[in-house]
């Protein structure tokens, strides 16, 4: 950490506090995300999680430099939603050759979903399915974790069943806030009748001869969804490590029981020091459903005219995330997409116009405010706002008109830098449609030129439902130009 770095502080689900971010070693920064479980391709709701880390994941190693922090997001690749999508898709084939078609497919797919939207690769994505059984490395594993356990009177066999025990840990429920007692009051103890508290949760479950399983101690199976996070964030950060992130809907019993395995495994006071949380997303004011017809993947919104008609850009989508706080309700509308576009494009419009050359653009210190607003809880919204402010003051007047000398190369590499930081790339982002843009304007003004004005109109209608707004005007030497912009 340099000189002059502002202290990094972040919301701790656990504690219900903000605090300044210490890591237990500033040589190895260490955090853990709860990846997808891939049994279809990720929706919207799915990106926010790998966006709001990614930009963190930037953050710390900007700070601390990049070859001292460790991000490791999982892949969920077994589960009985997998077990059931490989059933529909390959009734044909053998189960365990259906899964690895399902998983295989839509794990390809979220990669390259999570790099069109700007995200850099985790350090490790391990797989679930490598963590079941021991491994020839030492790495921790699901069913050494249980076995330990059992042993540590932590865990119980019943009924084929591996279970933990809530009440061998007496400060349970701490992240969420639930108190046990609480949670058994509505509890249906006739389903559960093997379990010596119907709060307990499965570590290991049988699996028919149907259903994908492992030879275990406690027979053929399959482990329970939240141990295999605690085998594999111990694998490659430790026992215990700097940061847990994860939606907010993970929080029970996901976590909770990850925290619960992990430091009774291990005999420690915590798995994760900071538990970070962002906040749900719906769609143009409502929750996200196939019902409802609002539901979109990832790559829809990028290759299909769905949503509004059009297809989004990669950086549109991250930009649009960005504009409201990690742990705040999104509402995710074509109204919010056209305003990220807008901005996104009269940022750019100093290389459109030619008075920022591409060759010159290089990268810079990050302005101290931008940085010193991001390191607070990851404020985007605010971080955002002021680079719109440095841009009016520095480019704003004088972007599209016939007097670019304005323009300053330093403040717009102070841009490019910053939005560098938070993942999104103002020089990659719609080169092509600009390009197509711009040869449809050219040819407009060829018509106009020409007199041929119904050919110039319906130039300009097929660009208006686009979202592209024209502006003719004429230059010092009285010649006719256009500038276009996005609508908002």
């Amino acid at each position: 950490m340099t000189s002059g770095t502002p202290q990094i502080s972040l919301y701790n689900t656990l504690t219900r506090s903000k605090e300044p971010f210490t890591p237990l070693d500033a040589n190895n920064v260490r955090m853990y995300v709860c990846g997808p479980t891939v049994y279809d391709f990720a929706h919207i709701g799915n990106a926010r999680p790998v966006i709001v880390f990614d930009v963190l994941f930037r953050l710390l190693r900007h700070v601390y430099g990049a070859e001292h922090v460790t991000y490791v997001r999982n892949i969920t690749d077994v589960d009985d939603k997998i077990n059931a999508r490989a059933l529909r898709d390959y009734p044909d084939l053998p189960l365990n050759e259906a899964i690895r078609k399902v998983t295989e497919k839509t794990e390809a797919q979220f990669l390259a979903d999570a790099e069109r939207l700007g995200n850099l690769p985790p350090t490790y994505q391990p797989r679930a399915t490598d963590f079941v059984l021991p491994r020839p490395d030492g790495k921790p594993d699901m069913v050494s974790l249980i076995k330990t356990l059992i042993e540590r009177g932590h865990a119980y066999e019943a009924n084929g069943e591996v279970l933990f025990s809530v009440q061998s840990m007496p400060d349970y429920g701490q992240l969420s806030g639930r108190n046990l007692e609480d949670n058994l009051a509505g509890a249906r103890i006739a389903v559960d009748a093997h379990k010596r508290n119907p709060a307990d949760f499965v570590l290991w479950k049988q699996s028919s001869a149907e259903e994908p399983g492992w030879d275990s101690p406690w027979g053929r199976g399959r482990p329970g969804w939240h141990i295999e996070c605690s085998a594999m964030s111990a694998a490659y950060l430790g026992d215990v490590f700097d940061i847990h992130g994860g939606g907010l809907d993970l929080i029970f019993p996901h976590h909770e029981n990850e925290i619960a395995q992990s430091r009774c495994a291990h005999g420690t006071h915590a798995m994760a020091n900071v538990w970070m949380h962002n906040g749900f997303l719906q769609v143009e004011g409502q929750k996200m459903s196939k019902s409802l017809g609002n539901f979109y993947t990832i790559s829809q919104l990028l290759d299909s005219e769905d949503f509004g008609g059009r297809k989004w850009p990669g950086e549109v989508l991250r930009f649009a995330m960005l504009m409201t706080h990690y742990r705040e309700p999104i509402d995710f509308s074509v109204r919010r997409l056209e305003e990220a576009q807008n901005i996104l494009h009269k940022w750019r419009a100093p290389l459109r116009h030619g008075s920022v050359s591409r060759s010159h653009v290089q990268a810079t210190e990050v302005p101290p405010e931008f940085l010193k607003l991001l390191s607070e809880d990851l404020n985007t919204p605010a971080a955002l706002r002021y680079l719109t402010e440095v841009a009016s003051r520095s480019f704003g007047v004088s972007v599209g008109t016939e007097s670019p000398s304005n323009l300053f190369h330093p403040s717009f590499n102070q841009l490019w830098s910053a939005l560098q930081l938070v993942g999104v790339d103002l020089l990659g982002y719609e080169v092509m449609r600009d390009s197509r843009v711009e040869m449809a304007v050219a040819e407009r003004l060829a018509a106009l030129n020409a007199k041929d004005f119904a050919k110039a109109d319906a130039i300009r209608n097929e660009l208006a439902e686009q979202g592209i707004a024209l502006m003719d005007y004429k230059d010092e030497a009285g010649q006719r130009q256009t500038k276009w912009e996005v609508k908002r």
